[in-house]
This record gives structure tokens, sequence and C-alpha cells, in this order.
């Protein structure tokens, strides 16, 4: 399977899209922009204007053997209407790209077996993994940053940062292309990943360090009474591809 179509080609999935390419992939990306097409174009990227809230017919961008979703809206209809779409489609495998929001901070290390929060997140990621009409594997990244999305640029305008004594959840952007290549190469379908660096160090380490290395102020931190923190684990992901992430000192980058 040489064809995959990205839906939304933003901060993670246009460098997805050209990763792809550069492996002989044909790549069609969507976005829900008419400003982008051209700069997607302009990569050699066949693409196409797509906003699932609009109940619009996606046939042409779906003529794809693998999809994979890279939007943030949580629109449950939108979402049962791609389903609907995907299902009568060419589309044969499907990666959904969720967030390890699913769970609550319970002051525990958080595997895939863990409970997750009743959210719409949750409930579209349930619509996929019950779907007999395709395979998907879910992804639940950690926090996102590479790029220019550095985190020395969070909590501006004086905002106190909350829970220092929490841990930090992060995985960088090359970490979540490559796990994705990873996951079509090994034909790995039908499970959901935790995808998350080992590495944890503690909210006032972290943010301080990505502050002072962009020469912001050393930053100021709430004084919580009550702490709450979760600990992402990858080890399911790790030893199911036999990946090593290439970024796992946050405190390096």
């Amino acid at each position: 399977m040489k064809n995959v179509s990205i839906l939304g080609c933003g901060w993670l999935g246009k460098p997805l899209a050209v990763s792809f390419l550069e492996e002989g992939y044909f790549v069609k990306g969507s976005t829900t922009s008419e400003e982008k097409i051209t700069d997607l174009e302009a990569l050699d990227i066949e693409s196409y204007i797509v906003n699932i809230s609009e109940f619009e017919e996606f046939d042409t961008f779906l003529n794809t053997d693998i999809l994979i979703i890279a939007i943030t809206s949580k629109d449950i209809d939108g979402f049962e209407n791609l389903i609907s779409q995907i299902q009568n489609s060419s589309v044969q495998k499907v990666i959904f790209i969720s967030s390890t929001s699913v769970y609550d901070s319970l002051n525990k290390v958080v595997t895939e077996e863990d409970a997750v929060l009743n959210t719409p997140l949750t409930a579209i990621e349930n619509l996929f993994r019950e779907n007999n009409f395709f395979e998907t594997t879910i992804i639940r990244f950690a926090g996102l940053f590479g790029g220019e999305r550095h985190p020395s640029n969070w909590f501006k305008n004086d905002k106190k940062i909350p829970q220092p004594k929490g841990f930090v959840n992060m995985i960088h952007r090359e970490d979540c292309i490559e796990i994705m290549h990873e996951i079509v190469a090994q034909n790995c379908w039908n499970t959901t990943f935790n995808a998350c660096s080992n590495h944890h160090p503690t909210r006032r380490e972290f943010y301080t360090i990505a502050k002072l290395s962009r020469d912001f102020e050393t930053p100021e931190f709430e004084n919580n009474d009550v702490y709450k923190w979760k600990i992402i684990s990858s080890e399911k992901l790790q030893k199911t591809l036999d990946y090593t992430f290439i970024h796992d000192d946050l405190l390096s980058i």
C-alpha cells in the first residue's frame, strides 16, 4: 500500500506528508484553509479542502489505502459522517491521532490498560475502535513540541505555571512522525499506543530550563497544596514496534 491521505496538514501533518513523499508514497493532504492549498501543492502534495463538520462528500480524498487523521476536531457527529464515508471508500487502514489527555492525573504511571475519562475524544476513539470495515491504530500522543512549537513560549503573560512538582509528558514531532512510519511499515493495526518520551523531569525543572534556554526570565510557579500528576508509559509501543525514541532526553533538547 503506497497511497496515503493525511487529514489535517498542519504543524504535524504537513511534515508527515513530506516524509511519506520522500519514501515514495503518493500523498494526498487536506486543510480547511484555501490559503494553505498553494503551500501544500508546492510540496507535491495533492491538496484538498476538507472540513468534517460541513458534512460534504470526501470521496476523492478518501480514494487511498491508508488514512491518517491529524485534526484536533472533537465533533462527534462530524466523525460519524467521516467514518460512514471511510466505510464506502478504498481505505483499508486508519491511524487516528489521539492524546494522553484522555487519562486523569491520579498520581501514578499510566498504561493503555488504565481507565480513561468520559470525553468527546474517547467517544471518537471508540467510533474507530468498534468499526469493522477497516483497521485502526490509535496513537495517544503526549504533549507535542518541536520546530516552532517550543515550550519556552508556553505560559506567557506572567501566568504562573501550575503543579511544579508534577512531571512532564512530552514527545518530539520527529518521534511522532517516525512512530507512524513504523506502524505502517510493520503493519501494526487494531491496537492503541501511548507515545511519550521516557524522560519525565518535574514541571519546575523542565519549564525553567526551557525558558532560560531562550533567554526568558525564570518562570514563576503556583504553590499548589494538592499535587496532581501522571507519568505516561510508552512501554507497549517500544516493545511492539522495537522502537527507540530519537529525543529521549527532554532537557538536552
